[in-house]
Formats: C-alpha cells, structure tokens, sequence
C-alpha cells in the first residue's frame, strides 16, 4: 500500500516526453495529436516495440520519483495521443475508413468513423496500470479519455444523435474504470478537454455523459479540462467555459490549468467541496520555473479553494517539452510543495 499523501500533494496531469529512441518527436510535434492510429510514429519494429514502450515507461516512472511528486502516472508512453489509445480500442468502429471532424484550431482531421454499437471487447488499460503498480511504492494514477472528448472525436453514423453516442462511450468508459481500480489504480484521471472546447454542446449533455462514466466508482476519479497543448494551441482564453456545471458530477476532483491562463482563481469557487488539481507549470516554455515562480501561483489560489483538498499539478500534459525541461519543472513543483507546505504550518511530505 502506498503511504498516505502529504497536504497539498503534487502530480503531472498524465503524459511525459517520450524519448527520441522511441517515437519520432519531431514528427509527433508538426502535426495534431492523432485520433485514428499513427503506426509510423514509432521508431521501434513491432515485434520490439511493447518491450521497448515498457523500458520507456520505467524511466517515466523514475523521473517522477526522483523529481518528487507524491502521485505517478505511466507518462502515456504507450500513445501516440491522450486519447486515440482507448478510443481505437473499441468495437463498433470503421478504423479503416475514417470519418473527419473540426478539431478545436479549426482544421478537418481523420477520426474514428463509429457504424456501430460502441462496445469494449476487453479492459485496455488493466496492463498499464498493472506495470505501473508493480513498479513504484508511491500513490499512482491512470489517464483514459472522457465519453464526451471521445464522442466530439468521432464521425457519427450509427447513432440516432450524438448525446446517445456519448453515452455509449460513457458505459464503456464507466466499465474501464472499474477495472482500473480492481487493477491498483489509487486515483483514475478522465480527460475532458472539449468540455471546455464545445461548451454550447456541452452543457445539453456533457454533464449527464460524465454522470454516467463515473458512476459507482471504486475510488476518487479526477476530471480534467484544459485549453489543449501549449504546442498545438497558442491562445488560451483566461476563463473556464464549462466549469460550474461538473460541481454536481460525481468527480472527486477538477483538474484545471492556471500558469499559462492565468485563471482568475475566483473562477473555482463554485466547486468549493470538490478537490482542486490546479495546474501551475507553464508548458508554452521549455524554461524551468523558479520553485517560488510556481508557488505564487499557488498562493492566488489559496482564498477560492478548500486547501485540506487541494493538490499541484501541471496545466497539462509534459509530452512536447524537451525531456531535460520535463525534469526539471516536475522538480521545482515538489520544491514548491514544500516550500508552502512550511509557510501554512503543514505537515512536510515523509
């Protein structure tokens, strides 16, 4: 079991730089995260590619460590994006013929064209979590797309609308979630960007969708929205779209960026009572943060949330910055921890 975490525990949101040895960074990086499978991706053949993904992802796992952080993840060293890993694990998918959707900059991009019912054949995660159990002490986390995301990034010709379509990867996602936990997972991560990229949309049926994925969950699930990868998405807006309405889900906690938003912290006090994962890593620079640079960021914060819930994490995903910048913002986030776990008079991480 791992040791109870400290007050204001720290975490990354999900993913982490993959190594050059691995995937093409350089092609990954020129183009939008994919959401149909990107095979050519990868630099290693496939017969040794799943072992080389593990060795990759134990490294993810030691940066962590050595960084700090009280919560690890897999680093999703496994995907060619957040999402496109579970969503073309499905059934009721034409993979081969896609389908094409406006992603949030306004391009046309391939998507998973959905021709019939939305099923899981088989857990796809359990494996991942499993490892990352297996292979660190501390309290660790699993990342799967939300059922709205993934209902916004498919081309719909099965289901009567696209609310029933959400609804059905909320089922599926609500059955992964589930064997995450049974598997060793402590906390499970849904990510919901476009919540907050199609908020008219979302507020018909976002809500109810999530609603429904996290219903009856074994342990405390987090709920992620953010304004997309500082790499792939320059302007960011300084407010939330879709906040208040997730403070009656059944989301243990909200995940949300405020380094490079610069969010108005008064923005979270309608889910005061919820736990608060606030991002303070700014990811539109590979420059380190001072430990001090991050916890002002924090202390904006202090008067708006319910402290005794309140953990530090990164905006968003680490997966575009150089893997030395990864390192070191990870750092300086636990340092920042300690720091103002000392200034509040809290107990220091053991």
């Amino acid at each position: 079991m791992p040791a109870p975490l400290p007050p204001l525990p720290t975490m990354i949101v999900g993913s982490l730089p993959q190594p050059d040895w691995l995937i093409d960074r350089d092609r990954l990086g020129h183009q939008f995260p994919p959401r149909v499978r990107a095979r050519e991706l990868w630099r290693i053949p496939e017969q040794f590619l799943a072992e080389a993904q593990d060795d990759a992802t134990l490294a993810a796992i030691r940066s962590q460590e050595e960084a700090g952080l009280d919560i690890v993840t897999d680093g999703e060293i496994r995907r060619e994006s957040y999402s496109n890993h579970f969503a073309t694990a499905l059934d009721g998918l034409d993979l081969e013929h896609p389908g094409t959707v406006r992603n949030r900059s306004g391009l046309d991009i391939p998507v998973p064209r959905v021709t019939g019912d939305i099923r899981r054949p088989a857990p796809v995660q359990v494996d991942d979590v499993a490892f990352l159990r297996a292979h660190s002490d501390r309290a660790v986390k699993i990342t799967v797309p939300g059922p709205f995301t993934m209902a916004q990034q498919a081309q719909n010709d099965h289901y009567p609308d696209d609310r029933g379509l959400a609804l059905a990867y909320a089922d599926v996602v609500r059955a992964e979630i589930a064997d995450l936990f049974a598997a060793g997972a402590d906390i499970v991560q849904v990510d919901e960007p476009w919540l907050q990229a199609r908020p008219e949309v979302a507020r018909r049926y976002g809500a109810e969708a999530l609603t429904r994925a996290l219903e009856g969950a074994a342990g405390p699930v987090h709920v992620h929205l953010c304004f997309g990868y500082a790499a792939m998405v320059a302007e960011r807006p300084e407010g939330y779209s879709f906040l208040p309405e997730l403070a009656d889900t059944p989301a243990d906690a909200v995940s949300v960026e405020t380094a490079q938003s610069h969010l108005d912290p008064a923005t979270l006090r309608p889910l005061r009572g919820k736990g608060i994962a606030l991002g303070v890593l700014d990811l539109s620079t590979p420059e380190v943060e001072t430990p001090g640079t991050i916890a002002d960021r924090v202390r904006r914060a202090l008067d708006d949330v319910d402290v005794d819930r309140l953990m530090l994490s990164s905006d968003c995903g680490l997966k575009y910055l150089p893997r030395a910048s990864a390192a070191g913002k990870m750092r300086a986030l636990a340092e920042a921890a300690a720091l103002l776990r000392a200034e509040l008079g809290l107990p220091a991480r053991g």
